[in-house]
């Protein structure tokens, strides 16, 4: 599921209207428009080709077209991965109770006979965007960081697998960064939970902001451990991020009116890898977290990585 209105900056939900008729889509466009960005599309192909390129939040969708009717589209759109979840709301001529079974089990979210309300059309409407938005604020919630904001280990462990994959795919090496806040039990009891969580925010805020490339990614791997995934990175590029990582949160100012409390640092393992078919994602963080360990021991508040064999 995709997050609430990742497809623009307007803050609107979009909606794709599907039908044959011109005077239809006019109609519903017009009372939808001051809420939501409207697409439209008049046949099922193009129906489809839309929702491809647009993933509206909602789809409001015609059955008798000609070529391919709403039939056949929700049957596509819910073959597809990026319309899987898209709820589809029929509005449609045919009005007998098999026709409306018919489209429920095809999974439509609502069914709206022809000819209809503008007002009850605008109701059901809402109401499907308040359950999406529901759903989609509770998958964030499971998905991460309450306290950093940041992606929860779940998050990460669903990026690493799709990040794997392509990486055994396309032949790519791939780099992760397992860091740890040096001397956190004792900087909590020193300071207190609630200035030790603003070192964990401050040191998330660190992490996102060098992270700059779109496709690393980083995350909250439980208490003071921070992971990082560096897609299409061999290891010299992963010793440069970790570095930079390192030197901004050591150089950072957490808030705090005592200068102890204001400062903290960070150990850094790293581990990188070409993925084969007998290397295991679990062995690629446990390779990142033995070299964690190795930059304890060595004194904290620096990079150590993996040998690469």
């Amino acid at each position: 599921m995709k997050n609430i209105n990742s497809e623009n900056e307007t803050g609107k939900y979009s909606i794709l209207v599907v039908d044959d008729e011109s005077f239809n889509i006019e109609a519903l466009r017009q009372i939808l428009k001051s809420e939501y960005i409207v697409y439209t599309a008049s046949n099922g192909q193009s129906a489809v080709e839309m929702a491809e390129k647009h993933a509206p939040d909602l789809i409001l969708l015609d059955i008798v077209m000609p070529e391919m009717d709403g039939y056949a589209v929700i049957d596509v759109l819910k073959s597809l991965k990026k319309t899987q979840d898209t709820p589809v709301i029929f509005i449609t001529g045919l009005n007998t109770d098999d026709e409306e079974e018919k489209g429920l089990d095809l999974g439509a979210a609502d069914y709206i006979t022809k000819p209809f309300s503008l007002p009850n059309v605008r109701l059901r409407v809402k109401k499907q965007i308040e359950t999406l938005a529901h759903l989609r604020s509770a998958e964030r919630l499971s998905m991460f960081d309450q306290l950093t904001d940041l992606p929860n280990r779940r998050s990460f462990e669903a990026r690493l697998n799709s990040e794997w994959g392509r990486a055994l795919r396309d032949q790519t090496p791939i780099s992760i960064l397992f860091m740890d806040a040096d001397k956190f039990k004792n900087y909590n009891d020193s300071f207190g939970h609630q200035q030790g969580d603003l070192a964990l925010q401050a040191l998330a805020k660190a992490l996102n902001d060098t992270l700059r490339r779109p496709g690393d990614f980083s995350a909250r791997w439980g208490g003071e451990e921070f992971i990082a995934l560096l897609p299409s990175t061999d290891l010299h590029g992963a010793i440069g991020v970790a570095e930079q990582i390192r030197q901004n949160v050591e150089s950072m100012n957490i808030p705090s009116t005592d200068k102890l409390a204001a400062k903290i640092t960070v150990s850094i393992g790293i581990n990188t890898l070409m993925p084969g078919h007998n290397s295991t994602m679990e062995e690629f963080i446990e390779g990142a977290d033995a070299a964690l360990y190795q930059a304890k021991e060595k004194g904290r508040n620096r990079v150590c990585y993996k040998d690469v064999k």
